[in-house]
């Protein structure tokens, strides 16, 4: 795609999948622009290509509101942040960084100029569910409809399965014993079940540039949510055909 002159904001570029969605920021000709602001910052060092065009910004999310997102005026906002009960420490806490950060960042974000289109990207979860009993998908469920209720021109929601090769810090012990029994299923019965963290990455730069009007019917995407706050959902399988589908000139 051709150099756009857009802008591209990251918060979460140092999770398992906001590394690789950085990469495919900063590689993008489409982005001219790309900051990243999170409590971290990616080390410079690690980053080959796009150096020239990125913005690196320390942020403490309890005061968001000093951060100065909305003054960038970006055009996509990419949302890779959460965590998970074990590494918060507590459900509360969890609920904190997985919802109210998220929820607060992307309003923060958001320019009080109604003649500046922004779009927003999000990275859920399979089987998020406001309604849901458990704590995981429904916090993941409530904060897809709260960003839908913050007035981006266009919100889009990924909802992955499982997700292979994904680097982190922790080591998580139901993902290392089902990561060869999720590999098993992928190959074998359902490839639609798992993902692997750099495909991922690739869709989620990819639904950005595009928008929800341009996404590929073979991505199949769905509309959720209320009259006046519906968002695009695109699950495993439409982020694996996505990938191969690449962005075209818009």
């Amino acid at each position: 795609m051709a150099a756009s002159g857009k802008s591209a904001l990251i918060l979460g570029a140092t999770g398992a999948t906001g590394k690789h969605l950085l990469r495919e920021l900063l590689g993008s000709s489409y982005f001219t622009r790309v900051g990243e602001y999170g409590r971290r910052g990616t080390s410079l060092d690690s980053i080959t290509t796009g150096k020239e065009k990125l913005e690196q910004k320390t942020i403490d999310f309890e005061k968001i509101e000093e951060a100065g997102l909305g003054e960038g005026r970006w055009d996509v906002v990419y949302i890779t942040l959460g965590t998970s009960r074990a590494k918060a420490g507590s459900a509360a806490a969890f609920e904190k960084i997985d919802r109210e950060y998220v929820v607060n960042a992307a309003r923060a974000a958001k320019t009080d100029d109604p003649e500046h289109k922004q779009r927003l990207v999000y990275l859920s979860s399979t089987g998020a569910n406001a309604s849901s009993p458990f704590l995981y998908p429904k916090s993941k469920g409530l904060t897809e409809l709260a960003l839908a209720s913050l007035g981006y021109q266009d919100t889009i929601i990924f909802r992955p399965g499982f997700l292979q090769g994904a680097e982190r810090n922790e080591r998580r012990l139901l993902e290392g014993l089902f990561t060869p029994v999720a590999s098993a299923l992928q190959k074998y019965v359902n490839s639609g079940i798992a993902i692997d963290v750099s495909v991922l990455a690739k869709s989620i730069r990819i639904a950005g540039e595009l928008g929800s009007s341009a996404i590929p019917p073979e991505v199949k995407p769905t509309s959720e949510g209320e009259d006046g706050h519906k968002f695009t959902v695109i699950g495993n399988n439409g982020a694996i055909a996505l990938s191969k589908v690449g962005a075209e000139e818009k």
